[in-house]
């Protein structure tokens, strides 16, 4: 067994936030170590927005696109670290980037950029990183400071930070934060995988995954939240954007509705259509605007095709309230195997919202998706991990 070494900041978790924390505090002059328990650091960096990391959102508002028990937990840290002063950053490192849809700010050419900057940062703060370092204890030493057991290393760091994630992408997650939390006694908010896609129910499987592959625009709404955006449907249930943003406010027992017409009444258009046309089949009429394998699929089951003209206003009526609102019930959902965050985490009542030090255990903090802290999708949660754990560098 080594002997241990001592530091200022013992970060354990090389992502997003661990690093930023790193680079924060650093340069500070605090002697900075990082473990890290995967071959390198930033692995959920380097997977994300298809490898070429959707690394904030100009639009982040801590009021509006994040979830949390306590809502205004999160307003100090994204008021100091804000989109851009993550964006000159980039900027400052020579990454190319480009806003693709609703303030999502792409890498042009790889996530790996994002990583190399956050690297060379930390090489200029130095900050000292460890691969391959699986964390199995935090322990409280008698006098100041904390031992960080990692297999037969130990080392000591007069503060420690909980940058260790959650539960989402269980390849290359760890549970330390929350295990950690509970041996504690800290408060616990229940975690589950969110923007995660939804999977069917056993009859809805029969019926509609045969549409695997079919997009469309569509409204998702579910307990009073709505989200515009592309569906997706997938042989196992459905997922795309609208479906994942969905997936943080759908419990299970819920229905989720979804508007296939999002830009018009149905039912008008259908009557609208059937004055304009009466000779036409319903079939045609619909493949204007919807997926010709999703219309087709509808034919027999939401209705009998035949000429519009045959319908009556109540039966069009009574299709188009469907298409406005078809209501879908998810068996459930694809889990951490899929889910890109972590929904629920380390009650926020238990962290200085200034500093992110832990009220109960002195000298030990706790930033990112380690907190019950949550964004929409979009770039928002990276920049939740940028801001908590900058902040979080400052008060060390």
């Amino acid at each position: 067994m080594s002997s241990p070494s001592n530091y200022d900041v013992i970060v354990v978790g090389g992502g997003a936030s661990g690093l930023m924390c790193a680079i924060s505090a650093g340069y500070r002059g605090l002697r900075v170590l990082v473990l890290e328990q995967g071959p390198k650091v930033g692995l959920k960096i380097l997977v994300s927005g298809g490898g070429r990391c959707n690394f904030t959102n100009v639009f982040a508002d801590p009021r509006e696109h994040y979830l949390s028990q306590n809502p205004n937990f999160c307003i100090s840290a994204m008021k100091r670290f804000s989109p851009t002063d993550f964006i000159q950053m980039v900027e400052a490192a020579g990454i190319d980037y480009h806003e693709k849809k609703l303030g999502q700010l792409f890498c042009d050419h790889s996530a790996k950029d994002i990583v190399a900057m956050l690297l060379e940062q930390c090489s200029y703060a130095g900050v000292e990183i460890r691969l391959r370092q699986a964390v199995r204890s935090i322990s409280p030493r008698e006098s100041e400071g904390f031992v960080v057991a990692t297999g037969d290393q130990h080392y000591r760091g007069a503060r420690v930070v909980i940058a260790a994630g959650g539960l989402s992408m269980p390849k290359i997650a760890s549970d330390l934060a929350f295990r950690t939390a509970t041996e504690l006694g800290l408060k616990l908010n229940p975690p589950r995988a969110a923007l995660v896609p939804l999977t069917w129910n056993s009859s809805d499987k029969v019926r509609y995954e045969s549409l695997s592959g079919i997009s469309t625009d569509v409204i998702a709404s579910c307990q009073g939240h709505s989200f515009r955006e592309n569906l997706l449907f997938t042989h196992r249930g459905l997922s795309g954007p609208a479906i994942l943003q969905i997936s943080s406010f759908w419990r299970e027992g819920l229905a989720v509705d979804i508007n296939l017409f999002p830009d018009q009444d149905a039912a008008a258009w259908l009557l609208d259509a059937r004055e304009a046309n009466p000779q036409q089949r319903l079939l045609t009429v619909l493949k204007t605007q919807l997926p010709n394998r999703l219309v087709d699929l509808m034919s027999g089951t939401w209705f009998e095709d035949q000429k519009i003209g045959s319908f009556s206003p109540p039966d069009l009526k009574a299709i188009g309230e469907r298409l406005n609102g078809w209501s879908f019930m998810p068996g459930g959902s694809e889990g951490y195997r899929t889910a890109e965050v972590t929904l629920g985490g380390i009650d926020t009542d238990e962290v200085s919202s200034k500093t992110f030090e832990l009220k109960r255990v002195p000298g030990m903090f706790a930033i990112g998706e380690a907190l019950d802290v949550t964004g929409w999708l979009g770039g928002y949660n990276f920049q939740w991990a940028w801001a908590s754990g900058w902040c979080c560098g400052q008060h060390l």
